[in-house]
């Protein structure tokens, strides 16, 4: 591939992330300009966390990375939870690790793939989803029906190398998650947190659980799925909270 092409290609690869903005002097920066590509609610919510320093280091190494390494979800996928649920639309909260590291798998949503192959911890998640509410979900793992219905679905880290689980952690994602679990709890109420897993459950921490129902259960891994998350009927709970509180429960049929 030639110098020009990988230059080209680089280039989509940052504007699909961070927008054509980014390109452009901090000096030239007009304060209307989204310097991030997520959906204007989100954008606006965390726009202070997109001026932090922090922030400005997490991009400029994730842009790196995508430069040099081959990396998961595509860049335009990075934020596809986020551009799915908008904050308002938020009902549902489930947090992942981070995502799946084999190709044609992660595309921005906790626990969903884009191809057939479901992995253990989503078939876990069906099978407990069956039990629960006698929805089979077996033929299908792409869980973007959910998200559009207030689902949430997040990972604490929102990037991976191919074929290296967990390498990028320890970046700064984790802090911009923190950072997302503290805003819906100043602005919202009566969200439906569904914690699975020590990792997740380390997020409790900044939810006030007077105002917002907090669910925790072992990870639905194959490792831990029968120490607690097998039985737990989150999907119900879920849904008769939300209609408690007026909203519409989620179909959770793919």
């Amino acid at each position: 591939m030639s110098t020009n092409s990988i230059k080209k290609k680089y280039i989509r690869q940052n504007q699909d992330l961070f927008g054509k903005e980014i390109y452009l002097d901090k000096s030239k920066l007009s304060s209307k300009h989204k310097k991030v590509k997520i959906c204007d609610s989100w954008y606006n919510i965390l726009e202070d966390i997109f001026e932090d320093e922090s922030w400005i280091k997490l991009s400029k190494n994730i842009r790196n990375l995508y430069k040099r390494k081959t990396v998961y979800p595509k860049a335009s996928n990075i934020f596809n939870a986020y551009d799915l649920t908008p904050f308002d639309d938020v009902k549902v909260v489930i947090i992942g690790q981070d995502p799946y590291h084999g190709e044609n798998q992660a595309h921005g949503l906790s626990f969903s793939v884009l191809n057939e192959n479901i992995p253990p911890s989503l078939k876990n998640i069906f099978k407990e989803l069956q039990k629960d509410l006698d929805i089979d979900n077996k033929k299908n793992g792409n869980l973007t029906s959910w998200a559009k219905q207030g689902v949430l679905l997040i990972n604490s880290v929102l990037t991976v190398e191919k074929n290296k689980a967990n390498s990028h952690q320890g970046l700064g994602w984790e802090d911009f998650t923190k950072s997302v679990i503290m805003k819906l709890n100043e602005n919202k109420k009566n969200i439906v947190y569904l914690l699975w897993g020590k990792y997740a459950q380390s997020f409790k921490e900044f939810i006030n659980i007077d105002d917002n129902l907090v669910l925790t259960a072992a990870h639905p891994s194959p490792l831990s799925a029968h120490n607690g998350f097998f039985g737990c009927k989150h999907f119900s709970k879920a849904n008769n909270f939300l209609q408690s509180n007026g909203e519409k429960p989620i179909n959770w049929k793919l």
